[in-house]
C-alpha cells in the first residue's frame, strides 16, 4: 500500500529504522514468527524507540491525534464532579492511567479545588517518558501528584482511564477454510508480512459465536486489556480489604459491546493507525512514529472485571455520561452573551457529545467495589446491552 503521508524528519526516520531492526531481530529469535500483540507492544513501547516510549509529540496539533481533554477543559471539569461523588463513598484520592499531556489531571484538580474538595494523592501511571515530562511541567503547581511506573498493589478511591484500553496490544485471529488461525508477523525480503499459524482456542473465548462468522473474517481479541482489567480488580479488591474503603474505575474509550463488535460489516477488524492527524490501516508504516489502536470490546472488559470481583456500576455513551454528569450546566457558567468565550466551548462540547463526532462512538464503562454512581446516571445506562 502506498500511503501519501507527511514525511518524517531524518532523526525520526533513523529511530524508526532502529525499531524495525529490533523487531526483525525479535522475529528471528522466535523462529520467524511473533504474534501481532508482540509486534504492537514493540512498536508502541520498546524502550526509547516505541511510539509511547520515544520522544516524539503524541497529542495536540503537533502530534498525531487529539483527545477529549485537549479539546476543552469542560471534559475534565465534568469528570471532577463525578469523581467527587465517588470519592465521598470511597477515599479522597485518584489514580489516572495514561495521563496524556496532563491536562485532564490539571482540569480535574483545578475544578476539585474550586469545589472546596482536597484530595490526598493524585497518582499517575505513565509509560511514556515524553508524556511524563509534559505532565510534570503541566502539573508542577499540584504537589499531591505522584508518578508511578506500575499498578500499586492496593488502592481505594477513583481510577480514571481515558483512551487507555485502545492502546493495549491486541492479537489478530482470522477464520480460514479449516479453522481459526492466529495472524502474526514474519519477515520477507521487503520487510514485515502477515503470517498465519494455528490458533490457541483461548483466544477465541472473547468472540460470542465464532463458528457462525464467515470464512475470511478477521478480528482483534484483547487478552492484554483483559489482563489490565483483572489487575485493576485486584488493586481495588485489595484496597477494600486493606482499608475498608471502596473504589471505582471510569474507563472512557471508543468501542462496542460484543454483539456490535463482531458484526459481519466489521469483517476486517477495527485496527487503525494515526500519524500526523491522518488515519490509515497499515501498522507496518514507520513503526515507532505512529499510534496503533483497536476499538475496545466493552463486553469482554466488563465481564473480566465482574468475574474478578468488581460490581458493574454503569455503561453508556460518552454523550449520555457527560450530559448526565452536568456538562451543560458547567458550560453555562460562561454567559452565552459572551460569544468570544462561549462559542468555542459550546462547539467543543458539541464535538464531545454529537453522535456524528465522539458522542456515540466513545463509551464509558464504570466498575467498582463498594461504590455506586448517583441515580441520575441510571436513566441512560446500557449495561443490559453488554
Amino acid at each position: 500500500m502506498q500511503l501519501q503521508l507527511p514525511e518524517p524528519s531524518f532523526d525520526a526516520l533513523t529511530a524508526s529504522r532502529s525499531l524495525q531492526t529490533l523487531i526483525s531481530n525479535d522475529i528471528r529469535r522466535n523462529s520467524g514468527w511473533i504474534s501481532f500483540a508482540r509486534y504492537m507492544e514493540l512498536a508502541l513501547y520498546a524502550p526509547n524507540l516505541g511510539y509511547y516510549s520515544g520522544g516524539a509529540a503524541k497529542l495536540g496539533k503537533d502530534g498525531d491525534f487529539t483527545t477529549a481533554p485537549e479539546i476543552t477543559p469542560l471534559f475534565g471539569q465534568t469528570l471532577a464532579h463525578v469523581a467527587a461523588d465517588l470519592m465521598r463513598q470511597t477515599a479522597p484520592q485518584i489514580i489516572e492511567f495514561g495521563a496524556g499531556t496532563g491536562r485532564l489531571a490539571r482540569d480535574i484538580l483545578t475544578e476539585l479545588s474550586a469545589m472546596g474538595i482536597s484530595i490526598h494523592r493524585y497518582l499517575i501511571v505513565e509509560v511514556s517518558g515524553e508524556l511524563r515530562a509534559r505532565q510534570q511541567q503541566a502539573l508542577k503547581g499540584f504537589p499531591q501528584v505522584t508518578w508511578l511506573d506500575h499498578f500499586p498493589h492496593s488502592f481505594s478511591g477513583v481510577v480514571i482511564g481515558n483512551e487507555v484500553l485502545d492502546a493495549m496490544p491486541v492479537n489478530l485471529v482470522v477464520k480460514t477454510d479449516g479453522d481459526w488461525k492466529e495472524r502474526g508477523i514474519g519477515l520477507s525480503a521487503k520487510g514485515f508480512v502477515y503470517r498465519d499459524r494455528a490458533c490457541d482456542a483461548a483466544l477465541l473465548a472473547q468472540i460470542p459465536d465464532p463458528d457462525n462468522l464467515p470464512i475470511g473474517y478477521l478480528t482483534e481479541v484483547h487478552p492484554i486489556a483483559a489482563g489490565f482489567m483483572n489487575s485493576l480488580a485486584g488493586m481495588l479488591n485489595a484496597g477494600h480489604h486493606d482499608t475498608g474503603h471502596g473504589g471505582a474505575a471510569i474507563l472512557i474509550d471508543y468501542g462496542f459491546p460484543a454483539h456490535e463488535y463482531y458484526l459481519g460489516q466489521r469483517d476486517q477488524g477495527t485496527l487503525m493507525c494515526h500519524y500526523r492527524h491522518h488515519s490509515h490501516p497499515d501498522p507496518f508504516y514507520l513503526p515507532g512514529l505512529q499510534d496503533i489502536t483497536a476499538h475496545v470490546d466493552f463486553t469482554a472488559m466488563a465481564r473480566t472485571a465482574v468475574d474478578a470481583g468488581l460490581d458493574m456500576l454503569g455503561y453508556t455513551s460518552q454523550a449520555a455520561f457527560l450530559l448526565d454528569a452536568g456538562i451543560g450546566d458547567l458550560l453555562l457558567r460562561i454567559p452565552p452573551t459572551d460569544q468570544l468565550r462561549y462559542l468555542p466551548q459550546s462547539n467543543a462540547v458539541q464535538k464531545l457529545i454529537s453522535p456524528a463526532e465522539m458522542g456515540e462512538l466513545f463509551k464509558v464503562l464504570v466498575v467498582g467495589k463498594a461504590a455506586g454512581l448517583p441515580a441520575k446516571f441510571s436513566r441512560n445506562d446500557r449495561s443490559h446491552r453488554l
